[in-house]
């Protein structure tokens, strides 16, 4: 295993306290504990990215919804910041797998559309479009429509328009849906790219694909339901794990697919999923 990286733990990003939630008499979640802390590395700048795993069915999209604070959960809460301020709907960016981008707007109205949204006067939402399409290198695409850029583009695009609205916390339901190997890679590249551009950006990826789950996060969670002591299923999923890939040597580094550490983690987790 290669040599640990120096890092500590700095401000809390996200915390979810004890948060269940029955639809139509069905416990789907149940007590859910989790935390996001910013993740210091010296003299560099190092977002967060924590990938979301568990069976289909297990209740990774109820959860999904209550962080975005689109939904409210039966009980429990979710917070932001040092100050832990109350998730609402619209301080958290989600892009799903459907790009919500407006086809008859050109990319740089989109991007203006979505900072009316969040309070902006009109010249602070255009300096922040603009700097935006700088920093995903669509500095040329800003007069043109989504039907004129490829996929990869307009997802760029997407991204964009949701940190217009959430400063730094993104969520992105099932990035790598359908993708063939190369543009999974082209996708991963992009989530580590977008989480580098502050210190404070954190991406919570929810998919089905392990592998890619791995090599993207730093951090993954495992969701799953308990057993009682007959081994029969206890209805409410939470997180069960808490992958640390910064200690196991699987965080910010090139190649980790071909290494025994990402065959060994990829080994254990799918040893989970029975269980879950």
């Amino acid at each position: 295993m290669p040599a640990a990286f120096d890092y500590e733990y700095g401000e809390t990003i996200l915390k979810v306290e004890d948060v269940s939630q029955t639809l139509q008499g069905n416990v789907i979640l149940r007590n859910v504990d989790v935390e996001i802390k910013d993740i210091r590395r010296p003299g560099r700048v190092t977002g967060q990215v924590v990938g979301m795993l568990g069976p289909s069915g297990i209740g990774k999209t109820r959860l999904f919804r209550i962080l975005a604070g689109l939904d409210e959960p039966d009980s429990g809460r979710v917070t932001l910041g040092p100050r832990a301020e109350r998730v609402e709907r619209g301080k958290v960016g989600v892009v799903a797998q459907k790009y919500p981008l407006f086809g008859h707007r050109t990319i740089l109205g989109n991007l203006l559309v979505a900072g009316a949204q969040a309070g902006l006067t009109g010249e602070a939402a255009k300096a922040k479009a603009m700097g935006f399409l700088q920093r995903f290198g669509l500095e040329a695409a800003g007069n043109r429509y989504p039907c004129q850029l490829s996929g990869g583009q307009q997802q760029r695009v997407a991204i964009a328009q949701q940190f217009m609205c959430s400063e730094h916390l993104l969520l992105m339901d099932e990035p790598f849906s359908g993708l063939d190997p190369l543009a999974v890679a082209r996708v991963s590249e992009l989530i580590t790219e977008v989480a580098s551009l502050h210190e404070l950006n954190t991406i919570i990826v929810v998919t089905h694909d392990i592998a890619a789950a791995i090599e993207v996060s730093d951090t993954l969670w495992l969701m799953g339901r308990d057993r009682d002591a007959a081994g029969r299923i206890i209805p409410g999923a939470r997180v069960q794990d808490v992958y640390n890939l910064i200690e196991r040597g699987l965080a910010w580094r090139d190649g980790i697919t071909s290494t025994p550490e990402f065959t060994e983690l990829m080994r254990e987790i799918l040893a989970r999923f029975p269980s879950l």
